[in-house]
């Protein structure tokens, strides 16, 4: 296992990261198989585990306390996150921490963040109504907190802003970096500006929820070449993950300048539809209950990618989980990591204009009798 100095700790560069567990048919967290990934990772090196508040609804600190209880407390490094950008503001930011230091069954964090602090919730993470910084910081010097920093999808205006505010209080930054963020999403520019402070940084979303899963090892490689990252998530959701990535990290193997190259050529032509990585953080807050992320990646099916398979999903849902039963209240739009205007994805999805799946099977049957007459030559 490659291993970094982490705010003075000999942590694993590899993190799992908590939230895409493995799941049962039903949705619930597969505990069994968690627990065999856990003893996995631990035999492999890896040393760091993080988890969230709205992980698989909540249940993501619950299942991981209870499982690593058979661990020492000293063993591996636990990170959580407060929920500043839920805007959970029928509950204050002791309330939810003894809460969480329950649910993880642990009497202190060695990381915790503040979760997203973007454009629309730093204000919320700096309003002295609520006191959050303050309250952890406090925390901090309890002994509860051991290092305090925050994770960013914010654009790089609001990134600098916040660190000219705080680098004295916050002691590493979490980032989406990959490489099709390198440009898609600033990135660079990002990894460049947190470099100029010393800050350590965590990554989230290397292989981008999934998108860039043809060439897993040549995505963390990629991620191998820069000195200021510390950790890197990965949300793995089988052992087979896993193992695939012990394997990527057992040795800092660091991706070549040709390498390099071809791989950001590559993330050019990746540069189409909408940039949804299936976080799920926008189902939790839609009246609808809409399944958001599958409906955009039907969305992108279609617009994108021309697939025919989008009618015969469309079909197969009730008609108050159509893309038209959005209702455009924004609610969805104001937690999006990726900055997406779903509602605007939502009308112009239920606009579009697509052959039924009974349509296209009659054009279909109908081309293969007439091949079958002889009315088609080969």
């Amino acid at each position: 296992m490659i291993y970094t100095d982490f705010c003075g700790e000999k942590t694993s560069l590899l993190g799992l990261g908590g939230m895409r567990l493995p799941k049962l048919e039903n949705g619930e967290i597969d505990k069994p198989q968690v627990a065999e990934m856990l003893e996995h990772a631990f035999s492999g090196g890896l040393n760091y585990i993080d988890t969230a508040w709205p992980y698989h609804d909540g249940k993501s600190e619950l299942v991981l306390g209870e499982l690593l209880e058979k661990y020492p407390r000293e063993s591996y490094f636990l990170a959580d996150k407060f929920p500043g950008h839920q805007h959970l503001k029928d509950s204050h930011p002791q309330e939810i921490f003894e809460k969480q230091l329950k649910k993880c069954t642990t009497e202190y964090y060695d990381f915790y963040l503040l979760h997203n602090v973007a454009e629309r919730t730093a204000g919320v993470y700096e309003d002295p109504q609520w006191g959050i910084i303050e309250h952890f910081l406090e925390q901090k010097k309890l002994g509860r907190i051991r290092y305090l920093g925050f994770s960013c999808h914010g654009r790089v205006p609001l990134l600098k802003a916040f660190l000219e505010r705080h680098s004295d209080e916050m002691e590493f930054c979490q980032i989406q970096f990959n490489y099709l963020d390198w440009t898609l999403q600033s990135a660079k520019e990002k990894y460049e500006l947190l470099k100029s402070y010393n800050m350590p940084i965590i990554v989230m979303e290397p292989i981008r929820g999934g998108k860039l899963a043809d060439d897993v090892d040549s995505a963390f490689r990629w991620i191998q070449r820069f000195d200021q990252i510390r950790v890197v998530l990965s949300g793995m959701s089988n052992p087979e993950q896993l193992g695939q990535n012990l394997r990527i990290f057992s040795e800092r193997k660091p991706l070549g300048d040709q390498e390099t190259e071809k791989l950001l050529e590559k993330a050019e032509s990746l540069k189409q539809g909408v940039p949804c990585t299936r976080c799920e953080y926008c189902k939790a807050g839609c009246p609808m209950q809409l399944d958001i992320p599958e409906l955009i990646a039907a969305y992108n099916d279609a617009k994108v990618y021309k697939s025919i398979n989008v009618s015969m999903f469309l079909e197969s849902l009730p008609e108050d989980k159509l893309p038209g039963a959005c209702i455009g209240c924004g609610a969805c739009e104001g937690i999006c990591p990726q900055k997406i205007d779903i509602p605007e994805v939502m009308r112009e999805f239920a606009g579009m204009k697509l052959d039924s799946w009974a349509e296209i099977c009659k054009q279909r049957n109908e081309a293969a009798k007439r091949i079958e007459n002889g009315e088609y030559k080969s």
